[in-house]
Order: structure tokens, then C-alpha cells, then sequence
């Protein structure tokens, strides 16, 4: 069972693969719509005309050149880009579901041919031979798409839209929310969400101006009950501490992954956000509610921005009907519960591979340390960012960063991952060392990784020097001390020019500094040496300045006249005396 619930995650974070990077786009063509569009809050025909170009071409070339990248580079890219436009062409119908599978079939069929190709290929005709079937291979595959993608994805397009419709009408659809919150805390929340939803909603979108199926799995309601109830009724105080912070990451943030564990922590919890998501589904139904685009990440805000104009406020009464809904189910069932807190993976410990203890890890200087999740968007993104702020002033030299578990960097030396997503992480990265947690936002084995990499560079000496025994080190006869050393380092000096401070420090120094490299002392730049000829002394905002004296164009002398002497040419005890001034 477990194997194939990875494989399934798997999977759909392949898809969801194709689809969050380009998400901004999707943003972008909602933005349009609920603007633009004769029904919008700006109605502008002529802005109007990009929305059906961008949902019919902009988007599913860039969904397909993200399939094909992930298959083979830059060439994938550019392949799946040329491929997927047969599909969209042949269909009357968006081609998001026939760009996913355009895009990765031409990466994949691209990738063969220059395997293929390496063993053969003349030399000094690489690049020729390289761009040419690229060409051949796109075009055949742009007039595959053309006559049998197209209207094969069209067909099940229009089979998969026809059961939602049935699901509406016999009003079954809020039903939906006993499938989609199981699998979001199984950490299938991308896959349904982007690798389902969003193809089948922005079909919908584009004939009837907004869809609900965005607001099926994306909807922070159900989740912000959860938190609620662990902030009030937990026993726990650690748990109780963290959930608050979890609260505002969650429906603010849009980061749903951040309530997951403490759902795992206690499954009875799950029929809290399973009923608090089917009343927000039931009143989205009654209400006919939908949004214009994507709402993703699922914050509030993001909600919000893609609700059609008059219907903000019902959709937000829909939401908090289903945060009150799971407060008010999840909160009997916390209190009731035995105290189980995010120290929980503690119990685990003793099953965990020694590698994965966090008193184990180790990471030497400039080191990388991966937070790692499904799609290394979210929630990892969030642990890597609290992570390195919190170790920067300790470990300056580390490396803190972010991917996701499929694709965790070959550097990494440490991983920090969530238990539910461990073994796809140790196949991306057999050779890190994995520290397993619970939750990204505060967990035991986070403190004790932290502890544990203080302590290391503690013993190591890092970034600590013993100026004494350099300097016992450096001496030698011929040169009895070093350059500089505490004494010749001056703080809380004034302001001066670069030119003041070489002469204060070249000019005047002590001859017993002098011979220790000890040139530069406060009272040298209080009192800098005397100037050269053609320059002064001037005080500017009550410091020594140094002024170049311009020099003044005089007219040639007439016969019989004497040319005068031009000033700032006189001797150095002039020039000393006017310093002295």
C-alpha cells in the first residue's frame, strides 16, 4: 500500500510539476478576466481580446515546455513547445490535459533520438545535425497532435466535465470533500489540486467566466478550523505554542501542508476539515459561487483576488462556514485526546536509520542543508527560510536551501524532510543524511539538528583566533611583529578624505610605532601633516578637509606691464604658517 501511494505521489507531482511553476500565468489570465471581461470590474473590450489567446496558447505551451524540460532540458523545452500546438490546433476545446501530455512525450521521444545520435553524429556537424531533427521530430509530432491528441483529449475533456455537471445538478458534488481531504494530508494536495482541478476549472472558466472546482481542494477553511481548535483546547504547550504561528502561515500564507501534521498526529481529527470542506462546497453549490482562476497558493488573499465581481462576500461567508464547521468538530476531539504533541516524532527515533538522528548530523563549512517537500514550493520553502535565519549568526557558512524530494540537489549533505515523504526523498539522495520531522514550523529533531550544528562548529574553533599565538607564530628575527595588531587599529576616528588618512598615517608617525607597523593613531587625524605645495587646509562641518585651490585664468599681460606672481606659490614656511592657522 505504500508503494503505491508513493507511486501515486509520484505521479501527480509530475504533473503538478508541469502546471505550479506556470501558475503566475494562470494568476495573470484570471486577473484579465475578472477585470476585463464585459461581466468584469473594469469591463475594456479591447484589454478583453488577450484572455482567450492566453487560455488557448499562452498557457499550454508554456505547461507543455515545462513537461518536456523536465524530461530533457532545454531541447525537451523547446520540442514539447512545438508539439503541443497540433493539439491545440485540432481541438476546439483548452489543451491544458493535452499539454501535459504532449510536453513530457516529446521530451521523452527527443531524449531517445540524441542517445541515439551520440553514437553516430560526424564531428563538425553536431549542431547541424541537432537542430534539424529537432525540427523533423517537432513537426511530426505538431501533426500528431494534430490529428490524434487533439481530439482524443477533447473527448475526455468533455467526459470528465459531463461528471462534474452530473455531480452538480444531483447535487453529490460537495461529496467530493471525502476524497480531496484524506489525500491533501497524504500530501496528495498538489496532484488533485493542479493535476485535476485546474485543467477541468479552466475549461469551465472559459465558457461560463468562473468554475468551482477551483475552490475544492484550495479552500483554507477546513484547515483554519483544525489550527483554532489546537490553539485553544491542546494540552500539549509546545503544540499548543506552535499553532498560532501555523494559523497565519496557513490561511494567510496559503501554505495548506502546515496543518497536515496535526491532523497525522491525531486521525480522528480528519472528519473535522472533511465537513467543514462538504458545508463550503454545499453553500459554493446553493450560491452558485465559483472563482475566475486558480486561487493558488491557497491563502485568503489568493481567494479572494480570483472571486468575479459581487460575489466576494459570499464566497468569504462560505469559507469561514467551514472554518467554524471544523473548529467546531476538531475542537472536542483535541481536548479529549491524550497528550500528543509534534515531539511525537521522538517515539520514532528508536526505528529511524542512525543516520537520521539529528544528533548525527554533521556539516562541515559551506555545507548545504536541503529542506525538502512534494513540490519544494511550500512548505519547504518555509522551514528553509526559518531554518537559516535562525542558524545565520551561528553558521554563517552554511547553505540553507530548498527543492523538492524528487529532486533534492546531489551536494546536499544534510535533508530535512517530513516522515510521510522520507523514502522518496532517500531515492533522490542516497548519500545525505536524512533528519525525519513532523512539521517544518517547530519539531524536537529541528532543535536538535540546530543544536547539533552549533555544537560541531563550537568544537571546531570556527571563526574563533588566538591573536597571541599567530603572533608568537609570525615573528621571526628578521621581522620582529606583524603589520597591523590591536594597537594599530583605531575606532571612533572622524570622517576624512582618503587622502587625509594615507598622510596622517604615512606623515606623521611615531617612531616607536613606526617600526611596528603602528602608523595610524587618533591625534595623526586630528592633526594631519602639512600639506603640499598648491593646496590648503579647509574645515568642513568641523573636520579637516582638504581643498584644491583653483587657480584663476589671468589675461595676458599688455606692453609695459608686469605680469604679477600668482598666489599659492609661495614657500613652505608660508604654507606651514597658513596650516597652523
Amino acid at each position: 500500500m505504500a508503494d503505491i501511494r508513493a507511486g501515486v505521489a509520484k505521479f501527480g507531482k509530475f504533473l503538478s510539476g508541469m502546471v505550479m511553476p506556470n501558475i503566475g500565468a494562470f494568476i495573470a489570465w484570471g486577473f484579465l478576466t475578472a477585470l476585463f471581461i464585459e461581466t468584469g470590474w473594469l469591463p475594456n473590450a479591447s484589454l478583453a481580446e488577450m484572455v482567450g489567446p492566453i487560455l488557448k496558447y499562452l498557457i499550454p505551451v508554456l505547461i507543455a515546455g515545462q513537461g518536456g524540460q523536465a524530461i530533457a532540458g532545454q531541447r525537451g523545452r523547446v520540442i514539447g513547445s512545438v508539439a503541443v500546438m497540433g493539439a491545440i490546433i485540432g481541438s476546439e476545446y483548452t489543451m491544458l490535459m493535452g499539454a501535459m501530455l504532449m510536453g513530457p512525450l516529446a521530451g521523452l521521444i527527443i531524449k531517445k533520438w540524441d542517445e541515439f545520435a551520440s553514437t553516430w553524429k560526424p564531428a563538425g556537424l553536431e549542431m547541424l545535425v541537432d537542430n534539424f531533427s529537432l525540427g523533423i521530430l517537432g513537426m511530426l509530432l505538431a501533426i500528431a497532435g494534430y490529428w490524434g491528441v487533439g481530439p482524443f483529449m477533447g473527448g475526455i475533456l468533455v467526459v470528465l466535465q459531463a461528471g462534474v455537471e452530473m455531480l452538480v445538478n444531483a447535487h453529490l458534488l460537495p461529496l467530493l470533500a471525502v476524497f480531496i481531504e484524506p489525500a491533501k494530508v497524504l500530501f496528495l494536495n498538489n496532484a488533485i489540486g493542479n493535476g485535476v482541478f485546474v485543467p477541468i476549472a479552466t475549461e469551465q472558466a472559459k465558457t461560463a467566466g468562473q468554475s468551482i472546482m477551483y475552490m475544492l481542494e484550495s479552500n483554507p477553511g477546513p484547515g483554519l478550523g483544525v489550527l483554532l481548535a489546537y490553539c485553544l483546547f491542546c494540552k500539549d504547550e509546545a503544540t499548543k505554542q506552535s499553532a498560532p504561528g501555523a494559523v497565519i502561515i496557513h490561511f494567510l500564507g496559503g501554505i495548506h501542508e502546515i496543518y497536515f501534521p496535526y491532523v497525522l498526529m491525531n486521525p480522528r481529527v480528519i472528519i473535522a476539515p472533511i465537513v467543514g470542506n462538504i458545508v463550503s462546497i454545499l453553500l459554493f453549490s446553493i450560491f452558485g459561487l465559483g472563482l475566475v482562476g486558480p486561487a493558488s497558493p491557497g491563502s485568503i488573499i489568493a481567494f479572494l483576488a480570483m472571486a468575479p465581481q459581487g460575489q466576494t462576500i459570499m464566497i468569504l461567508l462560505g469559507v469561514l462556514a467551514g472554518a467554524a464547521v471544523s473548529f467546531l468538530i476538531a475542537s472536542p476531539i483535541v481536548r479529549a485526546s491524550d497528550v500528543s504533541d509534534l515531539a511525537g516524532a521522538q517515539a520514532a527515533v528508536s526505528s529511524m536509520k542512525a543516520g537520521d538522528s539529528p544528533a548525527d548530523a554533521k556539516a562541515g563549512f559551506g555545507d548545504k542543508i536541503i529542506f525538502a517537500c512534494d513540490a519544494g514550493m511550500g512548505s519547504s520553502a518555509m522551514g528553509a527560510t526559518r531554518f537559516r535565519n535562525r542558524i545565520k549568526l551561528d553558521r554563517p557558512d552554511l547553505i540553507v536551501e530548498h527543492a523538492s524530494v524528487d529532486e533534492v540537489p546531489a551536494d546536499a549533505r544534510i535533508v530535512v524532510v517530513q516522515a510521510n515523504l522520507a523514502d522518496r526523498a532517500r531515492k533522490s539522495a542516497p548519500q545525505a543524511q536524512f533528519v525525519v520531522i513532523n512539521n517544518f514550523l517547530s519539531d524536537p529533531n529541528l532543535d536538535g539538528l540546530y543544536n547539533s550544528l552549533v555544537a560541531a562548529s563550537a568544537a571546531a574553533g570556527v571563526g574563533e583566533t588566538d591573536q597571541d599565538e599567530l603572533v608568537k607564530k609570525i615573528e621571526t628575527p628578521t621581522q620582529p611583529s606583524i603589520a597591523i595588531d590591536r594597537e594599530g587599529i583605531k575606532i571612533g576616528c572622524p570622517s576624512v578624505t582618503k587622502e587625509e588618512a594615507i598622510r596622517a598615517s604615512g606623515g606623521r608617525r611615531h617612531p616607536a610605532r613606526h617600526q611596528r607597523g603602528q602608523g595610524l593613531r587618533q591625534e595623526d587625524l586630528r592633526h594631519p601633516a602639512p600639506v603640499s605645495r598648491g593646496r590648503r587646509l579647509g574645515r568642513r562641518e568641523g573636520l579637516p578637509g582638504l581643498r584644491h585651490r583653483r587657480r584663476r585664468r589671468r589675461a595676458p599681460a599688455g606692453p609695459g606691464q608686469r605680469r604679477p606672481r600668482p598666489r599659492g606659490r609661495g614657500s613652505r614656511r608660508e604654507d606651514a604658517h597658513h596650516h597652523r592657522r
